[in-house]
């Protein structure tokens, strides 16, 4: 499932303070030896991999349901055969019925925030109507004794059934209204030619019963997802004939359904590398494309998976092509939507995007399994199934191929490796983000792939509020489980995988849990085990301060000095740990001579202590070294991530470096005669496009406003100053902003800031050492603008341009500017702007500017 992190640009929290009393990180923690609670059992060995006596129970499906479009409804009945492997008698059993969270008197209704949210119910049903319910054992058929509980059966069996492969089957007869909205996970949706379903958590499903809890029974709330057995599904789905239907699986009477011009079209398109039509806009109207009969039967067949969904309309448009797989094998990719999704940059695309993602998922990780692959657009925004997908109707380009990467991702996580979900989230959202990304860095050669910056994404990691990856996703906070759940385990995997152990020995481990794993029931401590043994590796201090704890990421550089004060002799660089966290470190150090080096030490140096000083045989005086040049971890506290070892050239002083930035950027008059500006910038985030207008006008009206066109144009910041009168909104919320922060925010809003700089009210401290901006030299200037708020500047010694803006007060920021162009009134502005949005690192382009236009007081609302 896709989640959108929202968190915003503007942040209102604790500041980081550089100047905090000593470390607080202690090796004894971080390198305990005790993580492991326990050692490994018959049933699960200590080296992670299933025990000689492991087991799983087993529920084959036979489903037969009508669907009713003019009610809205599905009928049917389900025959589920169960196959108890385990080493105990079950007295009991228990089953899912989760269309009950729709029910008006249910306890996710009951635990839904009354300000909304993606799970919350928009309207309710009656649940799963379950009208009787059979036991059928040793051949006698008996009505069952159960009682329902929220979104829980409980069946009481007369005798229990026995340990070590008794079977016995359960026959239900049922039927539920289909939501319009369903939490986002099934639902329906009007197109101008006919509605859409979507159909899942569609029939009664048995509860897993495991070596670890016994009977798995938490109730679905909404935000935990699911925990199922393997089982085979033969299930048939009885519809109005103009209805297309698509399912997990194989369909088994393709000659019943479709027309003889559809099968032939189908026929090339599995032979195809191609996206072939096989139903279009004009097919749908003629309506020629299926049998002349009220009803159709569509017979389906999913083998050895967890759960089955499916899709129908009469508005679907249909293409499909041919998947290849490393065995040799072949699948096949299609995607249904309606005519409003088409276009070469929308749904047009989304089947060449599951063949490109199944495949390089394919070959590098675990062959797919299912013989078809089907995207649906529809209401669900994002949702996975077995061979199976939904995506919101609307989404198109880069958007769209995230969400079909991630939802196949998931294809592998849970579906093939069956993790429980309900309780781990990150065992299946945060895998499969770390494939998407693997993924997206490699399809049709890097296409949508944007490269990182941890160190931006650093304080959506970290907020003050944090919580650990190892927490119940409906106990996390809605606006973190995308941090903890997708992108704090992704990142993890991709630090052990490229800092840690490197891809090859990561890889090898990551492929060997797969396949160990694949169609069982893993924990995390499988896990654990698993690429400790596999990669030859003791990480056992990596699991617990990742994903057990909130602590943070913040190593520096302290001091470079040199034997007799002689730089031929090396340099002694000493490296320190403020925080609790540790990592491996890499160096990058230039020197005066040009020589250039990057050192990496292992995380043992951290061992013994928050610092460490290491010998580097320099042949001259270190210009810079610089921690993590490339922003691969997350440190909170990045300034004191490079070290100049240079002062700043004698007579500068804060008003020069001033001046030569206000000159570089046109001049005092010219800057003086700019009476209003409006900026138009467009960025991307999550694979979502994010629009930025700013306007200014003086002497002190500033609007800005960032808003996601893809989400209803939802609007994520709005800040507005006039005068002494401050607002600023988040997600159409009020930030509460004291004295300190109004001020933070009017310094922000001015365009050229440093025409009032000599003014009275402004302190300008020149700091004395040379800083580094991405590996270029830069005078830093401190602008103290109340006891605890500081707006650092820093400007290129090279080009005086200014290239960073660092706030530390009430309200945070970091913000970084290149690409100086100029624009109408003679004067150049950065085109390109590097900020933090929605949790994530935002990269915004200038598209559009205006200068002097005569921007309206409406304009600033």
């Amino acid at each position: 499932m896709l989640v959108i992190l929202l968190c915003t640009g503007i942040r209102v929290a604790y500041a980081q303070n550089a100047d905090q009393a000593g470390p607080k990180y202690d090796q004894h923690k971080v390198f305990s030896p005790l993580f492991y609670p326990e050692k490994g059992n018959e049933f699960r060995n200590s080296g992670g991999a299933p025990g000689a006596k492991y087991w799983q129970n087993r529920a084959d499906y036979k489903l037969n349901v009508n669907l009713d479009t003019a009610k809205h409804r599905l009928d049917g009945t389900a025959l589920i055969t169960y196959t108890n492997n385990s080493p105990d008698a079950l007295g009991f059993l228990w089953l899912q019925v989760e269309q009950n969270i729709y029910r008006e008197d249910s306890r996710a209704e009951a635990t839904s925030p009354i300000t909304g949210g993606r799970f919350n119910n928009r309207s309710y049903t009656k649940g799963d109507e379950i009208k009787a319910i059979y036991v059928v054992k040793n051949g006698k058929t008996e009505k069952a004794d159960y009682v329902v509980t929220d979104t829980r059966l409980q069946i009481r069996l007369k005798d229990s059934l026995k340990a070590g492969g008794s079977k016995l089957q359960i026959k239900i007869e049922y039927g539920f209204d289909v939501p319009q909205y369903g939490t986002d996970r099934m639902g329906r949706l009007l197109t101008k030619n006919g509605w859409i379903y979507e159909l899942a958590q569609w029939y009664p499903r048995m509860e897993v019963y495991d070596d670890i809890s016994g009977w798995n029974t938490l109730p679905y709330l909404g935000a935990g997802e699911f925990y199922l057995e393997y089982s085979n599904f033969d299930y048939i789905i009885t519809a109005p004939s103009s209805l297309m239907v698509v399912g997990s699986g194989e369909l088994l009477n393709p000659n019943e359904v479709y027309s003889a011009t559809t099968l032939n079209r189908l026929m090339e398109a599995r032979k195809s590398d191609k996206t072939i039509m096989i139903r279009d806009s004009v097919d749908i109207l003629r309506k020629e494309d299926h049998a002349k009969k009220p009803v159709l039967t569509w017979h389906f067949f999913c083998k050895n998976a967890r759960d089955v969904a499916w899709a129908a309309s009469k508005a679907f448009v249909w293409d499909a092509a041919r998947i290849n797989l490393p065995s040799g094998k072949k699948a096949l990719a299609q995607s249904v939507y309606p005519v409003e999704s088409k276009g070469s940059q929308a749904w047009g695309r989304a089947t060449e995007y599951v063949k490109g993602a199944i495949e390089l998922y394919s070959n590098q990780w675990f062959e797919y399994t299912y013989p078809v692959a089907t995207n649906v657009a529809g209401t669900v925004g994002g949702m996975e199934y077995p061979g199976i997908v939904f995506c919101g109707s609307e989404n198109k380009g880069p958007e769209l191929w995230e969400v079909t990467n991630h939802e196949f991702g998931h294809n592998w996580f849970p579906m093939i490796v069956g993790s429980n979900e309900r309780k781990y989230a990150w065992m299946d959202e945060g895998f499969n983000t770390f494939l998407n990304n693997v993924d997206t860095k490699v399809f049709n050669k890097g296409e949508y792939y944007v490269k990182p910056d941890q160190q931006k994404a650093a304080p959506g990691l970290f907020t003050q509020d944090a919580e650990p990856i190892m927490t119940i996703p409906d106990v996390l906070q809605a606006e973190f489980l995308g941090v903890a759940a997708y992108e704090k385990p992704a990142l993890g995997l991709t630090i052990l995988r490229e800092q840690i152990l490197g891809d090859q020995r990561f890889d090898y481990a990551f492929k060997t849990y797969i396949k160990r794993w694949a169609f069982k029931h893993p924990t995390p401590w499988d896990f654990f085990h698993t690429i400790d043994n596999a990669a030859g590796e003791d990480l056992n201090w990596f699991w617990n301060e990742w994903f057990f704890t909130t602590w943070k990421l913040d190593q520096g550089i302290r001091d470079i000095s040199y034997p007799d004060g002689d730089a031929t002799k090396g340099a002694l660089i000493t490296l320190e740990n403020l925080e609790e966290m540790a990592l491996p470190v890499t160096i990058l150090i230039k020197e005066e001579n040009g020589k250039t080096a990057t050192v990496k030490l292992p995380v043992e140096i951290w061992q013994r202590g928050p610092s460490w000083t290491f010998h580097y045989k320099s042949t001259s005086k270190i210009v810079l070294a610089t921690l993590d040049p490339d922003h691969q971890l997350p440190d909170i506290n990045p300034e004191n991530n490079s070290f100049s070892g240079l002062p700043i050239p004698a007579g500068t002083t804060a008003a020069g470096v001033i001046k030569n930035y206000i000159d570089a950027i046109g001049g005092t008059e010219k800057l003086k005669n700019i009476r209003d500006l409006q900026v138009s910038s467009t960025g991307t985030v999550q694979g979502s496009e994010v629009q930025m207008v700013t306007r200014y006008r003086v002497p002190d009206m500033y609007y800005q406003q960032i808003t996601v066109p893809s989400y209803n144009n939802m609007v994520v910041n709005h800040i507005l100053v006039n005068g002494d009168n401050v607002n600023a909104q988040q997600l159409n919320r009020e930030v509460p902003l004291d004295d300190v922060g109004k001020k933070i925010v009017k310094a922000r809003s001015k365009p050229f800031p440093e025409l009032d700089y000599e003014k009275n009210g402004y302190a300008l401290v020149l700091d004395s050492a040379l800083k580094i901006v991405n590996g270029d030299l830069a005078y830093e200037v401190d602008v103290k603008l109340a006891e605890s708020a500081t707006i650092r500047n820093f400007y290129s010694q090279k080009s005086g341009l200014k290239v960073k803006q660092v706030i530390d007060g009430p309200v945070t920021s970091v913000t970084e500017w290149s690409n100086y162009e100029g624009i109408n009134g003679g004067i150049r502005i950065p085109f390109f702007i590097k900020t933090t949005l929605l949790g994530q690192p935002a990269e915004f382009k200038v598209k559009e500017t205006a200068v002097n236009s005569n921007i309206s007081t409406v304009s600033f609302q």
